[in-house]
């Protein structure tokens, strides 16, 4: 066990934020030039345990609480965002749904694989016609007697489908059913024959990550591959994923937005002009201050968030939401002023981090729910709310 190497989790908390600063942050180029994670840095990933952090210990994983997990996530997130996404996709997304509504038949054949890191999951939801709308997708399953099921669909988006052992599909098994009703959750080996992924596209940031498209064409899956055996709770499996990867998400952001803040804190107080460090000028400092003060903001909330998380069975959706907007939108606004405090530096690519991760961050503003989407469940929930004590 990991954790067995460490008296604390303090102490491996230490040593997370020590493979960021060194290993991580020093190998960022090789994620553009080699395009992808190279193996030694996954392995490097998953000797440090970071594929079974959210997966309890009976599984293999490492067994942390939601606030450990956000702790952790501060530090291994001041490096690129890029690595997270090799084994975010497992820890969150997959595993979670695994483990609140799989089989116990289901959870011993995938979660001690994904926690080693010997199996990654890609979360196979969005399609052309269906992304916030989830209940609009189109991918079918069409029963096969007693042997199994026929998947046919197209999905898009999906982070690591080329690295992916098993997809978790959500796919329509009620073909007379609209919206959320008659979606079901399926395991799909990801050798099965009828499934084809797209060449990694070209993104504006995230040089390393790939997100595919990803076809299903008579792709035949086993009976028991349904999760948790089963018809009609494929979007409550997504529920859970999506509200812990959420959390995580917004953990992310915090964790970039202090390494945007290292940087322009670093060159402001280097860079001088007309005689004094320019983070003595007023409008540096005030860019500064306020980098700082909305990032502490945010890592308050999501510490806020992850502990209600841990209290009890009640998940704190509409505080996730307001983590995972605020979050996001704030490392933009951080990310741009390291920009505008680093001038011309701050836009050159082969002199300084930043571009890149100016770029990096801007997708944290559209996935796991764009903002918008995030607004407008945070507003139903309030008007709710308040209809309900009136």
């Amino acid at each position: 066990m990991i954790l067995d190497k460490y008296e604390t989790f303090e102490e491996y908390r230490k040593a997370v934020r020590e493979l960021s600063q060194t290993l991580l942050i020093a190998s960022e180029d090789r994620l553009s030039l080699e395009e992808g994670i190279p193996e030694d840095l996954t392995d490097a990933l998953r000797d440090m345990g970071l594929f079974g952090i959210s997966i309890p210990t009976e599984y293999g994983g490492l067994g942390l609480s939601m606030e450990e997990q956000v702790r952790l996530t501060f530090e291994f997130c001041q490096a690129s965002c890029v690595y997270r996404s090799r084994f975010s996709t497992t820890i969150g997304l997959t595993s979670q749904a695994i483990l609140d509504f799989a089989t116990e038949e289901q959870k011993e054949k995938y979660l001690p694989k994904m926690a080693s890191g010997l199996c990654t999951g890609a979360f196979a939801l969005t399609e052309p016609e269906a992304g916030s709308d989830a209940g609009s997708l189109k991918t079918t399953a069409e029963r096969r007697g007693n042997d199994g099921w026929l998947i046919n669909g197209e999905k898009r988006y999906i982070t690591n489908a080329p690295q992916a052992d098993v997809f978790l599909v959500m796919a329509r098994t009620d073909p007379s059913s609209t919206g959320s009703n008659g979606i079901s959750a399926f395991l799909v080996d990801a050798t099965l024959d009828g499934i084809r992924v797209g060449d990694p596209p070209k993104m504006l940031g995230n040089e390393g990550s790939h997100a595919c498209y990803v076809w299903f064409e008579n792709c035949e899956v086993p009976a028991d591959s349904i999760v948790g055996g089963q018809e009609g709770r494929g979007l409550k499996a997504a529920l859970r994923g999506i509200n812990h990867a959420r959390l995580h998400v917004a953990a992310t952001c915090v964790g970039q937005a202090i390494r945007l803040i290292t940087e322009m804190t670093e060159y402001a107080s280097k860079r001088e002009q007309f005689g004094k460090r320019i983070g003595e000028f007023g409008q540096i400092a005030a860019m500064l201050a306020d980098s700082r003060a909305e990032m502490a903001a945010g890592r308050a909330l999501c510490l806020d968030c992850a502990k209600q998380f841990d209290a009890g069975d009640q998940i704190p959706f509409i505080d996730i939401a307001s983590a995972k907007l605020f979050c996001s939108e704030m490392v933009s606004r951080v990310a741009d002023r390291a920009v505008q405090v680093m001038g011309g530096l701050g836009y050159m690519e082969d002199l300084s981090d930043v571009p890149r991760l100016f770029r990096d961050v801007r997708l944290f503003r559209i996935f796991e729910g764009a903002s918008q989407v995030q607004q407008g469940n945070i507003a139903r929930s309030m008007m709710k709310d308040h209809e309900s004590l009136s």
